[in-house]
């Protein structure tokens, strides 16, 4: 399968509001792919388009070869929200037990996955008394536990350490060696360069995808972040030349 996800002519309204305007992108399978953008530029809402949860308005989201929100999907994609999706008074080994448990996993498995983002120290601990950064990745062993296909990964970083992003990310990187395709969100921009893939979105709209290279080469400057701003305003450039040609043949 050459692409983990498929996105066609997607559109969702929230709340009397056009989120996404007809987005059309594929991810690939077995690498990590970048949503990057600003808070409120729709990040959350394709990714919760991808996993099923997200009623749309238009357009298809074909998952693993499969219509998002499948039931078989269940299983082979793991989701991890913004907000920690984990019990409060259970502790971090509890919480890993159980939800490997739903997925047909043992012991040694949930406390691998625990261990794989930094809280074998912690595992006896109560969610509950965890930092945020913690109970971030405490929901990150959850979603780990089950070896899902597919991993689509809300902000993940947020809250952590330098010496603990860096750890995640390698760790991202080595699942997708392992075969396993990565969705991953952020706004902070300097994360762009860890992934393999990028979909930089503004507004709703893509404005790139491609590879970090090439979104550098697109915009003729080597830091990403300046990139991003240029495609930015090339692409508000284009549309405001856009409806001026349609002012004038009206």
């Amino acid at each position: 399968m050459e692409n983990a996800i498929a996105v066609r002519d997607l559109v969702v309204d929230r709340g009397g509001r056009r989120v996404l305007h007809g987005l059309s992108t594929t991810v690939p399978a077995g690498a990590v792919t970048g949503l990057l953008g600003p808070s409120g530029s729709g990040k959350t809402t394709l990714m919760r388009a991808v996993v099923g949860v997200q009623r749309v308005a238009a357009g298809t989201v074909t998952v693993l070869g499969r219509p998002a929100g499948t039931a078989e999907l269940r299983h082979r994609v793991g989701y991890l929200t913004q907000a920690p999706s984990v019990y409060a008074d259970l502790t971090v080994r509890e919480n890993a037990r159980y939800f490997a448990a739903l997925h047909g996993r043992g012991r040694a498995e949930a406390d691998r996955a625990v261990a794989d983002v930094g809280l074998a120290p912690a595992a006896g601990q109560l969610v509950g008394t965890l930092s945020g950064g913690q109970r971030s990745r405490a929901s990150l062993a959850c979603a780990l536990v089950g070896e899902p296909e597919l991993l689509v990964l809300d902000e993940p970083t947020v809250g952590q350490d330098p010496v603990l992003r860096a750890d995640l990310w390698a760790r991202f990187h080595a699942l997708a060696a392992a075969g396993t395709t990565l969705l991953v969100s952020s706004h902070v921009m300097d994360e762009a360069a860890r992934c393999d893939r990028l979909l930089l979105v503004r507004a709703g709209r893509i404005v790139a995808d491609d590879t970090p290279d090439a979104v550098r080469a697109a915009a003729g400057v080597d830091d990403l972040d300046e990139a991003f701003l240029r495609l930015i305003r090339a692409t508000e450039r284009a549309a405001s030349d856009a409806d001026a040609e349609r002012e004038v043949s009206s």
